[in-house]
């Protein structure tokens, strides 16, 4: 019997979360994303060493911080250097969802320039958001045009 590289549902790159309150995160997002938790491990105090939760199509595995291992959170770096992109058919909706849930609006929604809505948000756990819908197919000629454009005006304001 041959075992998969990649794990059946998972995708070659997995984000990995660190939490500041892992299990209060797995809430959040079954909240605010729809989120289905898929496996919790916890530690012997009762807080999450590993969990996995699949958001539409997608897994995400968290963990709470743990200093000695190197594992820390947005919130003990003072930012996060990674934003994840969340598609989904009704990217209005989906961000109303999340800020009802307690994630803070970064970004307003927008018709952007390379054919999608979006919005941005931080989530209680100082994770960043980008939640949208393609909206319309573009050629590489119209990206570049469009982006032109959107640069020009940009640096007139």
């Amino acid at each position: 019997m041959s075992v998969k590289a990649i794990p059946e549902g998972f995708h070659s790159i997995t984000p990995y979360l660190v939490c500041n309150g892992a299990e209060k995160a797995v809430e959040f997002y079954q909240h605010a994303f729809n989120a289905q938790l898929v496996l919790r491990l916890d530690m012997p105090d009762g807080r999450i060493a590993h969990a996995e939760i699949k958001i539409g199509d997608s897994h995400i595995m968290l963990t709470n911080e743990h200093p000695e291992m190197g594992f820390v959170s947005p919130e003990t770096l003072g930012g996060a250097g990674v934003s994840l992109m969340l598609y989904g058919d009704d990217c209005d909706a989906m961000f109303a969802q999340a800020i009802s849930a307690g994630a803070t609006e970064l970004r307003p929604l927008t018709d952007q320039f390379y054919g999608d809505r979006t919005a941005t948000v931080k989530d209680p756990f100082g994770h960043v958001w980008t939640i949208g819908t393609h909206k319309e197919d573009l050629t590489q000629q119209q990206l570049e045009q469009r982006m032109a454009e959107f640069m020009s005006n940009f640096q007139q304001h």
